[in-house]
């Protein structure tokens, strides 16, 4: 099941909004994490600098085979081999990663999904003890260039609440990711 509202601007806009690599460091990701999982890779934006700064396996969900296509070609040209896209309804089935697999899974413009409870229940289940999740979402704000409506777009406060109830500690504060966006960091307990 796609996520509602979503939907991608054409790369170069998109590639745009953010500088991925000092993203990453913000939202608590470093060489060391070791697997990654990619909730919604899109165009590999995230995903391919992951895979640049991470020693283990990155894996790529999304549902869109195009999208997918995009980030794999985009791995393979850069010579990344430890890049696994997934074609997948993660919303519906979840990642089918196994429970405490990876180090750092990460949540990027999903949690206005109908069950972003549901989303970070799974990240939680296949987080390590002391893993982190990092979330971005947009900034309410309606003269953002794209996003959700602001109807069923999150605050920071609602992602927190969100994730503090299935079981996250959140680190600091929000984190904000001008011009548009928004993060925080969550820890997996243990």
């Amino acid at each position: 099941m796609k996520i509602r509202d979503s939907g991608m601007p054409d790369p170069k806009t998109w590639e745009s909004f953010f500088e991925p690599t000092p993203v990453l460091r913000q939202l608590a990701f470093s060489f060391s994490t070791e697997d990654v999982a990619d909730f919604g890779c899109g165009y590999g934006t995230f995903s391919i600098p992951a895979a640049q700064l991470t020693i283990g396996t990155v894996y790529a969900f999304d549902i869109d085979s195009d999208m997918l296509a995009a980030t794999d070609a985009k791995a393979r040209s850069l010579g990344l081999s430890n890049l696994r896209v997934v074609e997948r309804d993660f919303v519906a089935e979840g990642t089918g990663l196994s429970e405490g697999s990876v180090a750092y899974a990460m949540q990027f413009n999903v949690l206005h999904a109908e069950d972003a409870a549901g989303l970070l229940r799974e990240a939680l289940r296949i987080l390590r003890p002391q893993g982190v999740l990092g979330v971005i979402h947009w900034v309410h704000n309606a003269r953002t260039p794209r996003g959700p409506d602001l109807k069923i777009r999150p605050r920071p406060e609602q992602c927190s609440a969100w994730a503090s109830a299935v079981g996250f500690e959140l680190e600091g504060s929000s984190i904000s990711l001008l011009p548009y966006h928004y993060g925080l960091v969550l820890r997996k307990p243990g």
